[in-house]
């Protein structure tokens, strides 16, 4: 039978023994934070010596913190903050406060203490004394509660998000149809599943996919304003729940899980574990097919539209740099070997893109084309138009960029695009042909790009621009002039990088 059957690898579905989709582990990984003290100052880590401040006045490399968990203590718990460097928190014996290798676990282990504004308290578990600033010093030497020992925390991932519930362990959703927003989704593949988590004036704003805002009344707010803004109480490992300034917070209630303002949820049921958007993709063939699950198992190339189906969480290895697609329902795209003995299903593909599309490389060495019935095989020896794929992001209709120095979007002092800003700008997406995409600002007009390879946002007419995801909520931007995208130290947008540089690298 080996010798009677083509030559192929023939893709199929593969499940891992996970029994849920839904991870009950934040996708953050370890959470890093900004800190605020009560001047509206950031605890910085200072390049210089060991010096620590609160001379920061926003959210930036040295604001940022990783908070390790070290121990629980009842229903507190014991933290460790460790800065940019590489270097610990640490306060020494007179209470002064530095950045580097503690001696001793007693010299940087702090007793966490959320308060219901949202703030911070960083006791250190060993002598009890607090963690202070005056305006500009930060120390450690009093025993006593005040505000100037309050901090508020600043989640510093990438504002693109979702929210998962471990009570109801559904995501939230918003209906832009009836303006709420219901936690009833078990899945996040749904682009309605993304909210944009802004930061402003010390509280958090959330902005759902079609641009509107949760408010305190029930439905769906237009714009920003202070029926919009909540504190955000954060905890270790990203989770978190909102509340208004009379200490009301947002849970789902009722059979629909209709989230809302209320004074009594259940134990535990207003938490909410904050994660990254993840990248859902549909993948279309050059007969203008796309990949589909039929009966459950089978991949065939037949849907002449996006259906639940047809989307799969591209799910990035660093280590090995493959790639694994993953369904709805849990099942990896796999590859069989049809040699009549027995399955070796293999999730892991070799991706190369090519002006927005993409070849998969399986793991004989082939890569996945389509056969003219529609099957999905791995065959050709060498890549060509019948074994590329238009992706298209599945659950996103705009763009959210992070690069090295900030957020690119528009400022009032520039006029060309940023790549530094703090409140970034949703570039909205408008597909073309698969694999590109026209760049709309939120005013209606596109992208333009001058000969000097920057951008503005009042062009006239659309322009290419070629996405490529190049790691875990990573890509790369090939813009229609050939070069990709990248940000400049100086702050400015730029197309003239030749090749995929640390620059070119956007969060998404």
């Amino acid at each position: 039978m080996k010798g009677s059957l083509l030559d192929l690898t023939q893709c199929s579905l593969k499940s891992k023994e996970s029994p849920s989709w839904t991870p009950l582990l934040p996708c953050c990984g370890a959470m890093k934070v900004g800190l605020i003290n009560w001047a509206g100052s950031y605890l910085t880590s200072e390049c210089y010596a060991d010096g620590v401040t609160v001379l920061g006045n926003s959210l930036g490399k040295k604001q940022t913190w990783e908070l390790q968990v070290s121990m629980k203590q009842g229903k507190q718990t014991v933290v460790e903050l460790l800065g940019h460097q590489g270097r610990y928190l640490v306060v020494d014996p007179d209470g002064s406060v530095r950045c580097g290798k503690p001696a001793s676990v007693q010299q940087s282990q702090f007793l966490l203490e959320l308060h219901r504004s949202g703030k911070w308290t960083l006791q250190l578990l060993d002598s009890k004394k607090y963690l202070e600033s005056d305006g500009e010093d930060v120390f450690c030497v009093s025993r006593s509660p005040s505000p100037y020992q309050k901090w508020l925390p600043q989640l510093a991932m990438h504002v693109h998000i979702v929210l998962y519930n471990p009570t109801h362990q559904c995501y939230a959703r918003a209906d832009a149809d009836l303006d709420r927003v219901w936690v009833d989704t078990p899945v996040p593949y749904l682009e309605e599943c993304g909210f944009v988590l802004r930061f402003r004036n010390g509280m958090y704003h959330l902005e759902t996919s079609s641009h509107k805002f949760v408010s305190r009344a029930e439905k769906l707010a237009k714009k920003p304003s202070a029926q919009t803004a909540f504190n955000l109480n954060l905890k270790p490992k990203c989770l978190a729940f909102l509340s208004d300034q009379d200490g009301c917070v947002l849970y789902p209630q009722d059979k629909r899980g209709r989230l809302c303002l209320g004074d009594n949820p259940k134990e535990k049921e207003e938490w909410f574990v904050i994660k990254r958007c993840p990248q859902w993709v549909s993948l279309k063939t050059k007969a203008k097919r796309y990949v589909s699950i039929i009966c459950d198992m089978e991949v065939y190339a037949g849907s002449d539209k996006v259906t639940p189906k047809s989307v799969f969480h591209y799910e990035f290895d660093p280590d090995t740099s493959t790639v694994q697609l993953k369904t709805v329902n849990n099942h990896y795209l796999a590859q069989v070997m049809a040699n009549g003995r027995r399955m070796e299903p293999e999730t892991n593909f070799r991706a190369l893109w090519h002006y927005g599309r993409i070849f998969l490389q399986a793991f004989n060495g082939r890569y996945l084309g389509t056969m003219p019935v529609g099957l999905v095989v791995a065959n050709a020896m060498h890549p060509g138009p019948g074994e590329a794929f238009g992706v298209r992001l599945a659950n996103r209709s705009f763009l959210v960029l992070r690069g090295r120095y900030g957020y690119v979007g528009s400022s009032a002092c520039h006029d060309v695009l940023q790549c530094n800003l703090l409140d970034p700008d949703c570039i909205e997406l408008l597909p073309c042909k698969p694999g590109i995409y026209h760049f709309q600002a939120h005013g209606r007009s596109f992208w333009s790009l001058s000969s000097d390879g920057t951008f503005r946002t009042w062009g006239k007419f659309a322009l290419n621009f070629c996405l490529e995801i190049q790691g875990s909520n990573i890509l790369a931007v090939l813009a229609p002039n050939g070069y990709y995208m990248r940000g400049d130290r100086s702050g400015t947008l730029l197309a003239d990088s030749e090749e995929v540089t640390s620059e070119c690298l956007w969060e998404f």
